[in-house]
């Protein structure tokens, strides 16, 4: 789940499969099968700490970000204050090396799960890849250094995150990866491990679990929610005990997700492999459309139930959450910290903090009554008027209008009255985009308040397929804007945005400052603007009788072209759907 700010990039290009290059193992005595005796035994300290995932970026750009010691200390006495007083981090870098220095320098109880990032060179060609050979090889050499330098603090070393599961976008080979672990464990005392999902625990090779000392497994049952892998919405159940009932169904999908990885080992002769979670979460706050379960309260419940599971004795050998701190790096997989970015604690630790660095709202939480739970939509009948007016002053004879009240809705931008322009009326709708992350910003009008019972509001167009999407527009935005709806259901991820990019020139867009009325044939709007994304496939698109997002208006990077941060501001009126 984390990333290397330079894989958050990666991630999003289509990567060429070519031949692994063979990577610089070192040779010696690695542990192999039953053989338990190599096995490197994890430190007791290790099992029974309170274990947690830190990363030390607080800003958009880590590439640029100054790490500073002030910043380590602050973090390090945060996490022993709530007595998590073991943390894994990712990399061995020069942070990291300042990182252990503090820690030793201040007499902190911190111990650490040192990370070796390795870098992919699927792909490459044979020069970038042997650049990037170099840099692995300059990362295992600091990871060795750092190891052996601070013993009384590196409990354990993993060599690699996340680089074997089939849905990687940072792909090495695992007979390369073994001859990396390996090299690493000949260098250090420490017990060894890669870091990965346990759909590739599951079905692990034996070059790399000969090449272990303990199973490092991943496993997030709130990141399958997004894929139809369990049953989070537990409509089976009644509202009021809906939540609970989700956060068990989430635990008992973790405990299936162990148990297969565990059995899998037992049947290939690897089961004295000890295995731990290293990561796991819930979200705090929906980074993209995780409505009706990311929240703090749900977060707390579903902590509490794996951390009770972890002390059972009846599962892994001790769980690191996923994570300590926000990183806004992450874009749409921001949101897992016990704090915030700006260090204020979330509901699931404020018990350990003073109220004075509590995130606001938390004092008026309560187990499980404000926790979230899954509320079905509600969809209107079709509309079969000429014309589906969804923002305008003037009254069109024949029109049909929203039988409730409309809002506009964004993480990244605000919607407000402007009096002082109009393309009809006295008034028009100003949109200040505040983006907040380096992929898109976007502003949906729909429906405010769903009735009781139901968690959002539809309207059936499915009459306006043949029709066009109208607005008038007034921006001196630079490059081109993207427009469009959306269909679909929030609650499991289901919901598309249909987008087209317009630019100067387009449908009667200009951005000259000046009035224009725009009019995009409802067919040449399209899931996304035209992106394909990974594993969306599966779903239906275009499902104009569910539409949810009657009018979005904002700016996906990839597709337009445009640089981040923009923040100049659009004036739009006479919104309205027309046969």
């Amino acid at each position: 789940m984390s990333k290397h700010p330079l894989t958050m990039v990666l991630r999003s290009l289509a990567l060429i499969v070519l031949a692994a290059l063979v990577s610089c193992g070192g040779g010696g005595v690695v542990p192999g099968g039953a053989d338990v005796a190599q096995l490197r035994p994890l430190p007791t300290e290790y099992l029974r700490r309170k274990a947690v995932n830190y990363g030390y970026f607080r800003t958009w750009t880590p590439s640029t970000e100054v790490v500073t010691d002030a910043n380590l200390l602050q973090d390090m006495n945060l996490l022993v204050q709530g007595n998590f007083t073991l943390i894994r981090v990712f990399y061995s870098d020069a942070n990291s090396q300042r990182l252990l220095q503090v820690i030793r320098d201040n007499n902190l109880d911190i111990k650490v799960q040192l990370g070796c990032w390795m870098f992919s060179e699927e792909g490459l060609s044979p020069a970038a890849a042997l650049a990037q050979e170099q840099v692995n090889q300059t990362n295992i050499a600091n990871c060795i250094a750092q190891a052996n330098a601070f013993p009384d603090i590196v409990l354990a070393v993993s060599v690699g995150n996340e680089c074997m599961v089939s849905w990687t976008g940072n792909p090495i080979p695992p007979a390369q990866m073994a001859g990396y672990i390996t090299q690493v464990r000949n260098g250090v005392s420490q017990p060894v491990t890669t870091d990965d999902d346990y759909a590739f625990w599951n079905q692990a090779p034996a070059n790399v679990l000969a090449a272990v000392d303990f199973i490092a497994l991943h496993v997030y049952s709130f990141s399958d929610t997004g894929h139809g892998l369990w049953d989070w919405k537990q409509t089976g159940v009644i509202p009021e005990l809906r939540a609970q009932a989700m956060m068990a169904a989430g635990l008992a999908r973790e405990q299936a997700n162990y148990a297969s990885a565990r059995d899998y080992l037992a049947a290939a002769g690897y089961g004295a492999l000890p295995i731990v979670i290293t990561e796991t979460g819930w979200k705090s706050a929906p980074s993209q459309l995780e409505l009706f379960r990311a929240h703090p309260v749900n977060t707390a419940m579903f902590y509490n139930l794996v951390d009770g599971w972890r002390a059972s004795g009846t599962g892994p050998k001790n769980v690191f959450w996923f994570e300590a701190f926000d990183e806004p790096f992450k874009n749409t997989d921001d949101k897992w910290g016990l704090f915030n970015v700006s260090r204020q604690a979330r509901y699931i630790v404020s018990g350990l903090y003073p109220s004075s660095i509590w995130e606001p709202g938390t004092a008026g939480y309560t187990t499980p009554g404000s926790a979230l739970y899954y509320l079905p939509p509600m969809v209107n009948p079709a509309v079969t008027a000429g014309q589906y007016t969804l923002y305008a002053e003037k009254v069109t004879s024949g029109e049909a209008r929203p039988g409730a009240a409309l809002a506009w809705t964004s993480s990244n931008a605000t919607a407000a009255p402007d009096t002082t322009t109009a393309a009809e009326g006295t008034a028009s709708m100003l949109i200040s985009p505040t983006p907040n992350n380096t992929i898109n910003w976007g502003i949906t009008l729909g429906y405010a308040n769903p009735p009781a019972g139901y968690g959002e509001v539809a309207d059936n167009l499915s009459a306006f397929a043949g029709g066009y999407l109208n607005f008038s527009i007034k921006t001196t935005y630079a490059g081109r804007l993207m427009v469009g709806y959306s269909t679909g259901n929030f609650a499991d991820l289901s919901e598309y945005s249909e987008m087209i990019p317009i630019g100067n020139g387009n449908y009667g867009y200009y951005n000259d400052g000046a009035w224009h009325q725009v009019k995009i044939p409802v067919a040449d709007i399209v899931p996304w603007g035209g992106i394909a994304w990974p594993c969306i496939a599966p779903y239906s698109f275009l499902d104009n009788t569910n539409v949810t997002g009657l009018f979005t208006i904002g700016d996906t990077y990839a597709v337009t072209g445009n640089a981040p941060w923009n923040f100049t501001p659009i004036n739009v009126d006479d919104i309205y759907w027309s046969k």
